[in-house]
């Protein structure tokens, strides 16, 4: 059977309520379709409906996002303070609790129409985690997945050496998915002192840099999450 198609697109720098409006934009557009189709009852599957597939790339200034169920605590500064150092805030439409966004981070955010593949959040996100596993194991990482706890750590079941390396957070209409996950590649992690990351306390946060001792090259890692998301969601990115 043919692989399904997926956009990938690179923003490069974008600001982060820019890129949620482009999410957005997609999202509706694919909605749109399926509403359209699904009224005119042109099409014997879902499946069949002409849904479009992406895979957007990015990095944002610095900002803080908070999930639609986060707690607002769990950011430790004021909005002045916020604005004093430069940094955005948003409240986002996403789930998860509150984690960062910065220069050399690559944040990945995936609009796939899910009845084309399984309609199964849980199975997605792990799908996601499975993406971020391969990726660090190209560079002798051991990434993990923490029960009850959605994202990718490492050393995730020891006591105080367990230590997030990537957050994911979704939203899905329709079962059309958006948002996404952010891998900490070079990333400034004194940011996350600002925050409870994902509003778990007593974890740390780390990056691929920090772990291989040395700056990763952005375009590499970049390349090997295109590799394994097509490997894992059994796509081909165009």
């Amino acid at each position: 059977m043919d692989k399904q198609p997926v956009i990938f697109t690179d923003l490069g720098i974008i600001e982060y309520k820019q890129a949620w409006d482009y999410q957005e934009m997609l999202l509706f557009d694919n909605v749109k379709i399926k509403s359209t189709a699904r009224d005119q009852d042109v099409f014997s599957s879902s499946k069949d409906i002409p849904t479009q597939h992406h895979l957007i790339f990015c990095e944002h200034p610095p900002v803080y996002t908070l999930g639609k169920s986060g707690n607002p605590e769990n950011v430790l500064l004021s909005i002045q303070d916020l604005q004093q150092k430069g940094i955005a805030f948003f409240n986002t439409n996403r789930g998860g609790d509150v984690t960062f966004h910065g220069p050399d981070q690559i944040v990945g955010y995936p609009i796939l129409d899910l009845e084309k593949f399984k309609t199964d959040i849980g199975l997605y996100l792990r799908n996601i985690e499975e993406v971020i596993i391969r990726t660090l194991a190209e560079y002798d990482i051991i990434g993990e997945r923490s029960a009850g706890e959605t994202g990718v750590w490492i050393d995730s079941t020891i006591l105080h050496k367990a230590r997030k390396i990537c957050a994911i957070g979704v939203r899905c209409s329709r079962w059309i998915t958006m948002h996404g996950f952010a891998l900490n590649v070079n990333t400034d992690l004194q940011y996350f002192n600002n925050i409870v990351p994902c509003g778990i306390q007593n974890k740390k946060v780390t990056s691929l840099e920090k772990e291989i001792g040395y700056k990763a090259n952005m375009e590499h890692v970049k390349h090997q999450l295109r590799h394994h998301f097509e490997e894992v969601f059994e796509v081909i990115l165009q």
